[in-house]
């Protein structure tokens, strides 16, 4: 996973992923305009295995995290971005910088299926457990990105046993996704939280919150 070489940066003409777009328009008498980026909304599953009593979570390199630390290291490296030649990154940052702890997730591209098929298929393909809509517990929806994509991401909570896990997980390597399944224990899950050594998106920390004042209370008592 942290194996990253050769990189070079490039300008973005296209994506099946982002579209960028400038509104114009006029809020209370003054006119203003807004850069921002449509983008698919998405799910993401809080994963609790009670046989173990730890919560599955993924662990993958993100380039855009990973850049955001290389422009803190070396900022000329965004500049002069109307260059024909794209710049290599000499001497780059260790990919570990990049790598983050997030929850089970996935964009909903497959407007054929609900967003809880797309959720228990992404259970499957990135963790290795075979889960149902009926195993689901929707939690809630919210807007990421608000400032530049407004995406509206889906969460949901299901409980798996070591019995319903088929497979090591990992992602779908034919689309690029190398994936790592990580456990984090019930009883080191909130220092995990907010422990700022170890890079996670605001769905863990949320996500963790979230079980440790609706389910942790109903578990039984060690």
């Amino acid at each position: 996973m942290e194996a990253i070489e050769e990189l070079s940066l490039q300008p973005c003409t296209s994506s099946l992923y982002l579209r960028p777009f400038r509104l114009c328009y006029r809020q209370n008498g003054i006119k203003k305009f807004w850069d921002f980026m449509r983008t698919h909304d998405s799910v993401s599953i809080l994963i609790f295995n009670t046989s173990r009593q730890c919560f599955v979570v993924v662990k993958q390199f993100r380039p855009a995290v990973y850049m955001c630390e290389v422009e803190r290291h070396h900022p000329e490296v965004f500049q002069n971005q109307d260059k024909e030649k794209s710049p290599c990154l000499e001497d780059p940052l260790p990919a570990v910088v990049g790598v983050t702890y997030e929850l089970c997730a996935g964009i909903v591209d497959k407007p054929n299926l609900s967003l809880e098929e797309i959720a228990c298929a992404e259970v499957l393909e990135e963790c290795g457990y075979r889960v149902s809509v009926t195993d689901l517990r929707r939690i809630t929806s919210y807007r990421s990105g608000v400032g530049v994509t407004g995406s509206r991401q889906t969460l949901f909570y299901a409980e798996v046993t070591d019995q319903m896990r088929t497979s090591g997980g990992g992602g779908q390597p034919e689309e690029g996704e190398l994936i790592e399944v990580v456990e984090i224990p019930l009883e080191e899950s909130m220092k995990f939280a907010y422990d700022e050594t170890f890079t996670k998106t605001m769905g863990v920390i949320f996500s963790f919150m979230w079980f440790q004042n609706n389910i942790a209370p109903n578990l039984p008592k060690k």
